[in-house]
Order: structure tokens, then sequence, then C-alpha cells
């Protein structure tokens, strides 16, 4: 053999072995390294961060999908399939604001209210997973939860990536951001809060002006425009208000959005 043909063969052989591990990261929890190979199919990997708004209850869109965070009660059901989501997103900061670990028990759900405690249990094998929800995904359409890392490890998820699961509404809770024990969850509400709260987007003297503003943002972004007729010591005001948001942090978002100027956070009545 020439020293040609050497060099070629330990060529390919530097670069076959270059490939073989590429793609895998190492992360250190409680002192101990893990090495994972990241999941590239998990539900960030196609959304470009600069374009993505954290949802809480409000409505979002994603590559040109509007969704619509739902109210929901202890003891629904859902059935689809779920994934996980580990390495790529360790570190980042989920939809609610908190910074993503994937060694909690959490996971991610499209609609479902932050915070919702619910049970995962694997269809194929029986296992189960009690997480807690505070991120927003999976961005697939044939998935319907994005496990974190150890809550797919518990119902044997990891090497399938992808399995049927049902999934059970448990509670409402964020004490600590643990999962709360079974005598905690029933003290916990049996739904999701329903109160209302609106934002004021403007004010006026006449009622022209309120008409006019509130047929041309009603049904905005799903929410609706109400007038209030307000009787002061000195004169009559009507205020339009966008009602319809299911907490304060979710009017909250809205108003960062930036849409109506001035706007402000009122209780619906």
């Amino acid at each position: 053999m020439n020293k040609i043909s050497t060099i070629l063969i330990v060529s390919v052989i530097i670069i076959f072995a270059g490939c073989s591990t590429r793609g895998t990261r190492t992360f250190t929890n409680d002192e101990k390294t893990k090495t994972y190979s990241p999941d590239r199919d998990s539900h960030s990997s196609f959304i470009n961060k600069k374009d993505y708004i954290h949802p809480t209850m409000k409505p979002y869109e994603i590559r040109g999908i509007k969704y619509y965070p739902t109210v929901v009660n202890v003891g629904d059901e859902f059935n689809g399939n779920a994934s996980w989501y580990g390495p790529d997103f360790h570190g980042k900061t989920t939809s609610n604001g908190e910074t993503y670990n994937m060694y909690d028990m959490t996971a991610a759900h499209k609609t479902l209210p932050m915070n919702t405690i619910v049970k995962v249990t694997n269809k194929n094998n029986g296992l189960s997973a009690v997480v807690r929800i505070n991120d927003r995904g999976p961005f697939v359409e044939t998935r319907i939860i994005d496990l974190s890392n150890s809550a797919a490890k518990k119902i044997d998820l990891i090497a399938a990536g992808t399995a049927p699961v049902a999934i059970e509404v448990l509670g409402f809770d964020a004490k600590d951001r643990k999962i709360p024990t079974d005598k905690e969850l029933e003290g916990s509400p049996r739904a999701q809060s329903l109160d209302e709260f609106a934002i004021q987007i403007g004010s006026f003297s006449k009622i022209e002006g309120a008409i006019t503003t509130q047929q041309k943002y009603n049904n905005t972004d799903g929410y609706k425009t109400i007038i209030k007729d307000i009787q002061t010591n000195s004169d009559r005001m009507y205020k339009v208000w966008l009602k319809g948001f299911k907490s304060e942090a979710e009017a909250r978002d809205y108003i960062a959005l930036g849409n109506f100027k001035h706007a402000f956070i009122t209780r619906e009545d």
C-alpha cells in the first residue's frame, strides 16, 4: 500500500469517527454527568424564538396556526401522542417565565392552563407520571404533550421518542413549583378560575366614538368588546372594554403586545 492510499484511508476513518460523535451534549445534574443525543424533533425546534411571544392564557399563533388556551375541570381526560424535550432547551425560558429544567416533572401543552397538574399514562405499557404544565407545545399536529426528560423516563418514553398516552387533569397548583401531593390536590380548585378580566381600550364623551371603537375591535384575537356607560359627578363617559381574559397575567401579557396605547386592566363585573 503506497503512502497516498494510506493517507486517504486514515482521512476517511477520521471523517466517519467525527460523524459518529456529532450531536451529543453533556449536562450535569447533582454532580452526575449524563450524555444525551439532542431531541431534534421536540416542540420548539422549528420555532424562530425572535418571533415567539411566551403565551399564558391568551390566544397565540405559531407558524400560521392560532391556539386558544382553554379552561378545564378536574377529571377531564384527553388522548393523543406524547413526545419529550430535553438538552436543547435545558436552561431556557418556558412559556410561563420559568427556567426549563429537564430533570423536573413538567410538561408542555398547547392549550391547558399553566400549572395544571395532569397524570400522563403510556398506553403501550401502563406506566404513569404526574407533571405540571409550565410550557407551550408541542407544535406538531400529531402530538398532544411534550414531557420533560425525567417525566419521559418514568413512562419509558426516551428510547421510543413518542407514544400514545391518556391525560387526566388532577388539579391546579403551583406551590413551590413542585408536584403537589394527593392531599394537597384535594384542596386545590376543581376548575380553572372563570373570573374575567378586561382591558380598557378607549374612553369617550360621546356614544358615537365608543360605538365605532367597539365595532372596530370586537372579536380581536377572540376577545369581545363592550361599552360601559359611566355617570360621574360632572359628566357621562362611555368606556370601551376588551373582555374575556381569564387572569390578570393574561391581560397584562396582552397589553404588553402594544396593540392598544394607554390600555389598562380592569375587572369585569
